[in-house]
């Protein structure tokens, strides 16, 4: 059987992405804060916990039936 050869790819040189030239500002760029980050995000994870702990109920109860349902079968 031969080998499969695989067909390569033309690559082009390593090209910038903007022609023209870089303009700088003498003005550094604003950074955000990190603070801001951290008061806009606020996730409510309830449901999670509630899902969670659903889950964790069915598999608890699943087990017992199975432990109770061995010593009869």
């Amino acid at each position: 059987m031969s080998k499969k050869q695989k067909k390569r790819k033309d690559r082009r040189p390593n090209v910038p992405l903007s022609a023209g030239p870089v303009l700088q500002s003498k003005e550094p760029a604003a950074v955000p804060r990190a603070t801001s980050l951290v008061e806009q995000f606020s996730a409510d994870y309830t449901y999670v916990k509630q899902d969670l702990r659903r889950i964790g109920i069915l598999a608890g109860s699943f087990i017992a039936i199975l432990v109770i349902l061995s010593f009869f079968i």
